[in-house]
């Protein structure tokens, strides 16, 4: 069987990995350390890092397709892999557009898609600051400041109120490593999440739209599919995410986030290019997964039947407690287990700290279950995991 090379040892190339043996194979990883999630469950691991060319070479020799499970690797290696034949998917030149947020926003503005009104804060400090002044005074100071590079779950993003605190954000980040833009705060209902896939073949598919909701700048839960959304606007968002990933070329998964507006509009947020935690309630609640899909993708493979398994599918990350519970993992397991036996857990084999994401629950929703009921199930089993309370103050000994 065919050898992919995932570069990247974290929670997403682990569950890659399990989708790889139901197909016969053994995912190859590049991690860190033997104690990364994929390198703890895969027979093939190289060590080593994805800054360095020889490491990446080592990784890829022999394997059909390299692919992530982050975007952090350099531009410049992955163009000399692929001069070099390596089969790299998502390609370099589609990767670019989810390293570079900037890059990502002119090139979206250019295909006439839906975006935040936006400002180049990168370049000469003084000319930089002078253009966030004008931007902040246009939009009535409703702005978000981000990093161009390498921010995520929150980090690298600002949500200033007002211009003083703009401009303590930009003096204190500019001029440095860290490249700025600012953009206009939109006015929305709430976030989704559009997740494709697309096979170098040029197959596309399509999950149901999600909800997603977001707690200190990341993902704490999924809504799927996205309740009481227009089927207009969920088929107009699917068609978006395709034709993007058709016009920059990408192959594999790729999560476009989008703001819903007051009125039913859709605003492209953020884009991965890689399984996504929007995607993670597929591994229990749609045909085919978002780790299966990926191999398929990126093996040119006929990609899966992507329809929802139930009327509704919630996850809930486990996020680390602000203090970690005396109460074993193992036996937080059996106590959910005991209560809630259709809960289904997967967790990453990660070190607990407060807010790291270690794990999420699916939790399918039954005929006839509302949203909100199976949503209460999954979050209440996800906080019992991460903090070895019951919010319904429940207790197992009684």
């Amino acid at each position: 069987m065919p050898t992919v090379t995932m570069i990247g040892g974290g929670q997403l190339a682990r569950m890659t990995h399990q989708s790889a043996i139901e197909l016969g194979q053994c995912l190859r990883v590049l991690a860190a350390s033997p104690s990364d999630p994929a390198a703890q469950v895969s027979a093939d691991v190289v060590l080593g890092s994805h800054d360095e060319l020889d490491d990446l070479r080592t990784a890829a020799e022999g394997a059909v397709a390299l692919t992530f499970d982050h975007e952090g690797v350099p531009l410049e290696h992955l163009r000399a892999l692929e001069a070099e034949g390596v089969a790299v998917r998502p390609p370099s030149k589609a990767l670019q557009f989810a390293q570079d947020k900037l890059d990502m926003r002119n090139r979206l503005f250019a295909l006439g898609l839906p975006v935040p009104a936006f400002a180049d804060l990168s370049g000469d400090v003084a000319a930089a600051r002078s253009a966030l002044i004008e931007f902040g005074a246009a939009n009535r100071w409703a702005i978000v400041i981000k990093a161009v590079r390498g921010g995520y779950d929150g980090r690298g993003v600002w949500l200033v109120d007002g211009e003083a605190e703009a401009l303590a954000v930009f003096d204190a980040q500019a001029g440095g490593d860290t490249v700025l833009m600012a953009e206009q705060k939109v006015t929305m209902r709430r976030e989704l999440s559009a997740m494709i896939a697309r096979s170098p073949y040029g197959q596309g598919a399509a999950w149901p739209v999600v909800e997603t909701v977001q707690r200190n700048g990341q993902c704490a839960v999924v809504l799927a599919p996205a309740p009481d959304l227009d089927p207009e606007v969920a088929e107009k968002a699917q068609q978006m995410a395709l034709r993007l990933a058709d016009e920059l070329g990408v192959v594999g998964a790729m999560a476009m986030e989008l703001f819903e507006t007051l009125d039913g509009e859709l605003v492209v947020n953020e884009l991965a290019m890689r399984p996504h935690n929007s995607g993670h309630w597929t591994m229990d609640g749609a045909v085919t997964s978002q780790f299966e899909q990926h191999l398929r993708a990126v093996l040119d493979y006929p990609l899966g039947d992507t329809s929802a398994r139930s009327d509704v599918t919630v996850m809930a990350n486990v996020l680390g407690a602000p203090e970690t519970p005396e109460m074993s993992v193992d036996e937080r397991l059996h106590h959910l287990f005991a209560r809630m036996p259709d809960a289904k857990v997967h967790m990453y084999g990660k070190g607990e700290r407060p807010d790291r994401k270690v794990g999420h629950i699916n939790v399918v929703g039954r005929s006839g279950e509302s949203v909100e009921t199976v949503r209460e199930r999954a979050e209440r089993a996800a906080h019992w995991m991460s903090h070895a309370v019951w919010t319904d103050g429940w207790n197992p000994h009684d």
